[in-house]
């Protein structure tokens, strides 16, 4: 059956990349012999057209996993064709060495979700068609390494593909310091990840400012609206700058916490100096920035924040409103 599948999606593909015209489903029906054999030709009886729809999708999205560009085009009289563009499936020579051909690899090996994973996947049978030689094994040398960059929330693909496709977006966001989440109107910019959580930066249009919002406080769902960007989008590195500040990454100041002895190493790992006081408890001088608050809620009563002040306020109305719900 896998062989049969192979050969199946192989000569669809060859079919698509050899027309100099879309062709309709029927016209791939009736010109590849798997689908002649399994469902009869396109002009006889319409008992198998249901089955052999569901397979001509399934096949064609098989197809762009595998990283084939496929086109569907609209004729005047409202048919609808496919083809696969030479050009837009044709890279060109690439020359790799080892080390970078490890670090595509490793890439490929990070995202977990299917539809990545289809795209990474597609992108290094590309790699390999362009002219990465056989010899060059893009894993070999981690082979003992296994990335993961895990994705739970729901936000996130449709998140992804607006930022992808430039389209602004409304969803409902809850603040850790708010008891009811809040409809806002971005313009999605980029994803990044910081300490195994996801945040979108992007122009909240509501406030008129760039903003970054955690995923995981993404409630309900995430709805594209139509027309364009109100604001410029900065260039990544920026993106990054921004999301590292407002997730605390960018510190100007030092907090001083108690911390229990055998948790919270995490915070051990970022502590400039730590010191025990003896009955479970150590205390730890941390660097202070946007969002430290927010981290140390996570830990929940294994931390105390002895100062600043403020920090100690924040935190403190972070855990109420969790109590709250």
């Amino acid at each position: 059956m896998a062989i049969a599948k192979a050969e199946r999606l192989m000569n669809l593909a060859l079919c698509l990349l050899g027309t100099r015209r879309p062709l309709s489903k029927r016209e791939l029906r009736d010109s590849i012999e798997a689908y002649v054999e399994a469902f009869g030709p396109g002009n006889g009886a319409g008992g198998n057209d249901d089955s052999f729809n569901r397979m001509f999708e399934r096949d064609k999205d098989d197809l762009r996993e595998l990283g084939l560009v496929i086109e569907t085009v609209e004729s005047l009289d409202g048919e609808i064709g496919y083809l696969a563009r030479r050009d837009s499936n044709r890279l060109p020579p690439i020359t790799l060495d080892a080390e970078e051909a490890a670090a595509l690899g490793l890439a490929a090996k990070v995202w977990q979700q299917a539809r990545l994973a289809g795209a990474a996947s597609g992108a290094l049978q590309k790699l390999r068609a362009a002219g990465l030689p056989e010899d060059v094994d893009p894993y070999g040398p981690h082979g003992a390494l296994e990335p993961r960059i895990p994705v739970h929330e729901a936000a996130f693909e449709p998140l992804m593909l607006a930022c992808r496709d430039r389209r602004p977006v409304v969803f409902d966001y809850r603040k850790a310091t708010a008891a009811r989440p809040e409809q806002r109107h971005v313009e999605p910019w980029a994803l990044e990840c910081w300490r195994g959580h996801w945040y979108l930066a992007g122009w909240d249009r509501d406030r008129g400012a760039e903003r970054v919002f955690r995923l995981s406080r993404i409630t309900g769902k995430v709805r594209s609206r139509g027309g364009r960007y109100t604001a410029d989008v900065p260039d990544v590195v920026t993106v990054r700058e921004t999301v590292a500040s407002w997730a605390g990454e960018i510190a100007d100041r030092s907090a001083r916490i108690r911390l229990r002895s055998d948790a919270g190493y995490p915070l051990r790992a970022k502590a400039t100096s730590v010191r025990e006081l003896g009955d479970g408890w150590d205390e730890l001088e941390i660097p202070y920035g946007h969002g430290l608050d927010a981290w140390l809620v996570e830990f929940g009563p294994d931390v105390v924040v002895l100062e600043p002040a403020e920090l100690r306020a924040d935190v403190v109305d972070r855990l109420r409103a969790v109590a709250k719900g």
